[in-house]
């Protein structure tokens, strides 16, 4: 595997291309920013009623509606939920995309399950930022970046490459190192990590956890700071030295019961329902199930996104914090303006 860095990027190849970038949240907001600030022609696509478009204004970007921005965009990154892609790009991008065009995104969902299907003399690839939009910005604005992956799923010009390692350099992904990949292997690496262990997974554990230190008769607040509250600093551990230097910090008894103990809730059971969630993520099954639950109104995901924020973990944690202010200093989510 090799990693790129800003010495091994052309971002001549950017120069004199309007860049269009279509939807303004996570990611999108981040990738605009971070283009305008690293001196590109930089356009944000949106629909009429969208609430960002006063906040991408504000930050100082061009706005316009999406098809005009698709139309005027040489290169047209595509930010907007997977859910809704198939349905903007036919609507709204579809129509200008002509031999010469660049057509991008930042998650190979749905190029690799076939919901977008570009003409073949459209140019097209990824840059997939290794974090969420509002961590790009903040390392970016600190003169550091989040890794990216890259990868080229239609290349007629033979440049794609290069503009892909360009855009990711003025992202900010060429200071932390950019990576060559494919459109299945990002999309789904990515799904699986996110069901089976950095969102589902996690969440499950930590209200699990929660769960059984209440129902013994612990009192919720020592289950909320054991079970999640804390979980930042085994995180932050691990995020900078790896499994051995977190055990290096915490206490002997910690590390022994982390070594005989986890197994036993994480084995092998766990790993062949991982195994299972994994086979639906290649055969295609949760995508389509995902996109039909968005097509029939999305009442299942409302109900369980409700269902989650009655959680007892959230109406004790959201307590605790209220008593904790320095938690909110510096927050990289702000929703008024990103």
């Amino acid at each position: 595997m090799q990693v790129y860095y800003d010495r091994d990027a052309d971002r001549s190849y950017l120069k004199k291309k309007r860049i269009a970038v279509i939807g303004y949240g996570s990611q999108g907001h981040a990738q605009a920013n971070n283009l305008k600030d690293s001196d590109y022609d930089v356009v944000v696509g949106l629909r009429a009623q969208s609430p960002s478009w006063a906040k991408a204004e504000k930050a100082g970007l061009r706005v316009v509606p999406v098809a005009q921005a698709a139309a005027e965009g040489d290169i047209v990154m595509m930010l907007v939920p997977d859910e809704l892609a198939p349905e903007v790009y036919a609507s709204e991008i579809a129509p200008s995309m002509k031999a010469g065009k660049y057509l991008a995104f930042s998650h190979g969902f749905s190029i690799h399950y076939r919901f977008v299907r570009p003409p073949e003399e459209v140019s097209v690839f990824m840059v997939a930022p290794k974090g969420p939009g509002h961590l790009v910005r903040h390392e970016y604005t600190r003169g550091a970046g989040v890794p990216c992956l890259f990868a080229v799923h239609q290349d007629p010009k033979g440049d794609a490459r290069q503009v892909a390692l360009a855009y990711a350099s003025a992202i900010g992904g060429g200071r932390a190192g950019v990576i060559e990949t494919t459109f299945r292997e990002e999309t789904e690496t990515d799904l699986f990590g996110e069901q089976a262990v950095l969102c589902g997974g996690l969440t499950s554990l930590i209200k699990a956890g929660f769960e059984t230190l209440v129902e013994a008769g612990y009192a919720p607040e020592m289950a909320y700071f054991e079970c999640l509250h804390e979980m930042k600093l085994i995180v932050d551990l691990m995020y900078e030295g790896g499994i051995s230097e977190m055990r290096y910090s915490i206490s002997n008894t910690a590390q022994y019961g982390d070594m005989t103990r986890g197994p036993r809730v994480i084995g092998p059971e766990t790993k062949r329902r991982m195994c299972h969630l994994l086979s639906e993520i290649r055969s295609g099954d949760f995508a389509r199930e995902w996109m039909e639950e968005h097509a029939n109104g999305r009442s299942r995901f409302r109900q369980l996104t409700e269902e989650g924020k009655q959680h007892p973990i959230e109406v004790v944690g959201g307590r605790l914090r209220a008593m904790m202010p320095w938690l909110s200093e510096k927050r990289l989510v702000d929703k008024a303006r990103n």
